[in-house]
């Protein structure tokens, strides 16, 4: 299940409005709404937490790979690095929606790719410090 689906259907168990989860966790609604609704991630590792709070869960149940690996890219490169992981993800997760493969299988390429991104992200910013 997805970040996005995870927080509407724990929200809605605990019967609260956009509204009241936003101001629990101190953000606008509009950013909450996009968490639910535009597929977009907290940027701040505390926001997890404070969800995690609010809906009465463990922080890992919110907080998978993938929701890791956005945040840290956009902490790393900003929204641009968060705009970029998270179309990654999306694409990545798009090839495997024939289910050929098993979900251990899956996260190993994930973990790869990602492994991949953060490699091509360093060495690009090596050559552009090049003299």
């Amino acid at each position: 299940m997805k970040f996005a689906e995870k927080i509407r259907q724990l929200r809605w168990q605990k019967g609260l409005s956009q509204e009241a989860v936003a101001k629990a966790i101190g953000v606008t609604r509009r950013t909450y709404i996009s968490y639910e609704n535009d597929g977009r991630y907290p940027k701040y590792r505390e926001r997890y937490a404070q969800l995690a709070e609010v809906f009465g869960v463990d922080i890992n149940y919110l907080y998978t790979e993938n929701e890791d690996f956005v945040s840290q890219a956009g902490r790393k490169y900003g929204a641009k690095g968060m705009k970029q992981a998270t179309a990654l993800v999306s694409e990545l997760s798009g090839l495997f929606a024939g289910g050929e493969l098993t979900e251990e299988d899956r996260d190993a390429v994930m973990q790869s790719l990602q492994e991949a991104y953060w490699l091509a992200k360093k060495e690009n910013r090596k050559y552009r410090r090049s003299d």
